[in-house]
C-alpha cells in the first residue's frame, strides 16, 4: 500500500526512499519523550499570523489518500465526548498528555488513578535522570498498552468546548479536574489542495511545533502567511505515533516557498499558543548531484544541500567546492539530513 501511494503522489521519473508526506506508512520504530509546551529557545526575527480553523475536505489525492482523512477541527460542545470516537471509529495515540495535576500526587497515585481504563506507564520527561516521584511541572504522559484504553478514558471525561476533563485526587486535594489531550491519529496530515502534486523540493521543515498543533492548524497558519500550501504533516514518533515537536509543509509554488526558507522563524499563534518556530528546507538524502548527476562522485546521493536562494540544489563534494569558491558564495552553508528528518547545517572544509 505504501508503495502504491508514494508513485501516485510523486513522478515516476523520481523515486524517494523516504517520502515527507503521509510519513506513518513507513517509519521505523521509536520513541520520544519531551514537554509539550517547551518554550523555543530559537533566536531570531519571524513573522505572525492567528488563524481560527474549522475545515474539513474530502477530495481524492494520489489516487490513494483523501484529504478527507484529516478529521474536520470544530467540534460541537457538549457535556460528555462518548460519542467522539466510539461512533466514528476515530484511532487515538496510545501516549496521552495528562496536565493540571495536583502538586503532590506522585506516579503511582497517577497510575492508580488511571489504571481502571487498562494498563499504562507513567511518564514525563528527563524522569529517569531526576529519580523523582512527582511530574515536576504538574502534567505527565499515559502510555498505554492497548490503543481502546485511550478510547475507554475519553468516554469517561467531561468535555468543555473543546478540552477534555477528568477529575483525580491526591492525598490533599480530592476531586481536581485535570486536562486529558489525547492524539488523534488523523490529525498528523492535512491536504489543503489535492489538485497540486506534492513537490519534496518545495518543502520545508518546521521544528518545535507545539505538540497540541494539527496538521491542518499549521497548513492554514502557514497558507495564511505565504499562500500557495498544499500539505501540512504532524511528524509523530512511528511507535506511539505521537507528535514528536517538528512538522513539514509543501507548497504548490517556488515563490512561496523561498518565502518561507527566507523568513526562518514563524510566529505560530492559535488558541492558547503562540511560539516562535523554524523553518528550514526539507532535506532529503536521496538526491544526485544536481551540479553533475552523479558524474564526478561515482553515482553516489549528494551529501549537502545548499539553502541559499541562488543555489537552491544538491551538490556532492567536489561540485560543492567548485561552485561555492565562486565570489559571493564562499559563506553559503551545507545542510544534511540527520535524525527524525531535521535538517543540520554543517562545516565544510576548504581543500
Amino acid at each position: 500500500m505504501a508503495t502504491f501511494i508514494r508513485r501516485a503522489i510523486f513522478p515516476a521519473k523520481r523515486r524517494y526512499s523516504k517520502s515527507p508526506f503521509f510519513p506513518s506508512l513507513d517509519e521505523p520504530t521509536g520513541t520520544l519523550l519531551e514537554d509539550p509546551n517547551a518554550p523555543s529557545q530559537l533566536d531570531g526575527v519571524g513573522v505572525g499570523v492567528g488563524v481560527g480553523v474549522g475545515v474539513g475536505v474530502g477530495v481524492g489525492v494520489g489516487g490513494g489518500i483523501t484529504a478527507s482523512q484529516a478529521a474536520p477541527l470544530s467540534s460541537p460542545s457538549r457535556s460528555s465526548p462518548h460519542s467522539q470516537g466510539s461512533e466514528t471509529g476515530e484511532r487515538f495515540s496510545r501516549k496521552v498528555f495528562v496536565g493540571g495535576l495536583p502538586p503532590d500526587i506522585d506516579e503511582d497515585e497517577i497510575t492508580a488513578s488511571f489504571r481502571r481504563f487498562g494498563p499504562l506507564v507513567v511518564d514525563w520527561p528527563h524522569k529517569a535522570e531526576s529519580k523523582s516521584y512527582f511530574p515536576p511541572k504538574g502534567y505527565a504522559f499515559l502510555l498505554f498498552q492497548d490503543e481502546g484504553s485511550v478510547q475507554q478514558l475519553i468516554d469517561a471525561c467531561i468535555q468543555d468546548e473543546d478540552k477534555l476533563y477528568l477529575c483525580v485526587s491526591s492525598p490533599t486535594i480530592k476531586d481536581k479536574p485535570v486536562q486529558i489531550r489525547p492524539w488523534r491519529l488523523s490529525d498528523a496530515d492535512f491536504v489543503l489542495d489535492a489538485s497540486m502534486p506534492l513537490d519534496p523540493r518545495k518543502t520545508v521543515f518546521v521544528g518545535g511545533v507545539p505538540r497540541p498543533l494539527k496538521a491542518a492548524e499549521l497548513a492554514m497558519i502557514m497558507d495564511r502567511l505565504y499562500g500557495g500550501v498544499c500539505y501540512a504533516g504532524i511528524d509523530t514518533d512511528p511507535e506511539l505515533k505521537y507528535p514528536k515537536g517538528a512538522g513539514r509543509v509543501a507548497f504548490s509554488n517556488q515563490q512561496s516557498y523561498i518565502a518561507a526558507i527566507s523568513a526562518r522563524f514563524v510566529q505560530l499563534q492559535h488558541g492558547d499558543i503562540d511560539k516562535r518556530v523554524e523553518v528550514k528546507p526539507y532535506v532529503l538524502d536521496d538526491q544526485m548531484c544536481d551540479e553533475c548527476q552523479g558524474q564526478r562522485c561515482g553515482g553516489k546521493f549528494a551529501p549537502f544541500f545548499c539553502a541559499n536562494v541562488t543555489c537552491l540544489q544538491y551538490y556532492c563534494e567536489h561540485c560543492w567546492a567548485t561552485i561555492h569558491s565562486r565570489p559571493g558564495r564562499e559563506f553559503h552553508k551545507p545542510l544534511v539530513k540527520e535524525g527524525a528528518d531535521r535538517p543540520r547545517a554543517v562545516p565544510f572544509r576548504w581543500c
